[in-house]
């Protein structure tokens, strides 16, 4: 059962999702879970602090997933395959999340987005290392052009389910292993 905050910050990213940070006030966020805008308070001390809380802590749920994939799996095409997998399962799991994480980086506090750009770095360079690991010739800029590149095209799909969410999910894998394969790292789906 989740906590009275993580509703409220579950309902907060589907209204930023859905009409932007600044489309939504704190009322519209406290009707969606049950009380007045200015009980909120009592769990955030501002929209502001809401944003943050919500865009670190996905930062942290990918850089946490990626650094367990990578402590427990020695093989590099494994390992690729697997942070894919996450990946593309994060997304279309978590589609307003991509959503406001997408669109909303310039809204956050200086030091929520400074936090939240720290923990991004990281995740990539989990997946620059990896596709490294795969491809040793392969220069560094085109392991990081190759890595925000399959982050450009799994995250852009969190709202298609025009092939419903597994058929979207092996599509996502498989488009994903492609394009990495083609900037020379292998993997294993």
């Amino acid at each position: 059962m989740s906590t009275r905050r993580e509703q409220i910050l579950a309902a907060a990213a589907e209204l930023f999702a859905r009409h932007g940070f600044h489309g939504v006030g704190i009322d519209e966020i406290g009707a969606a879970v049950g009380v007045s805008g200015p009980a909120l308070y009592r769990h955030f001390r501002s929209k502001d602090a809401m944003l943050g809380e919500m865009l670190t802590s996905i930062s942290e749920v990918l850089l946490t997933g990626g650094l367990d994939r990578r402590e427990r799996t020695e093989d590099p095409a494994k390992l690729l395959g697997e942070l894919i997998a996450f990946q593309v399962d994060f997304a279309l799991d978590n589609p307003s999340l991509i959503t406001v994480q997408e669109r909303n980086l310039g809204n956050l506090t200086d030091p929520d987005r400074r936090r939240v750009r720290a923990l991004q770095r990281r995740y990539v360079e989990v997946w620059v290392q990896a596709v490294r690991d795969t491809a040793p010739d392969l220069d560094e800029p085109t392991a990081r052009a190759a890595a925000h590149a399959v982050f450009g095209l799994i995250n852009s799909t969190p709202h298609s389910r025009h092939l419903g969410r597994d058929g979207m999910a092996t599509m996502l894998r498989e488009m994903a292993a492609a394009a990495l394969a083609g900037a020379g790292g292998e993997t294993r789906r």
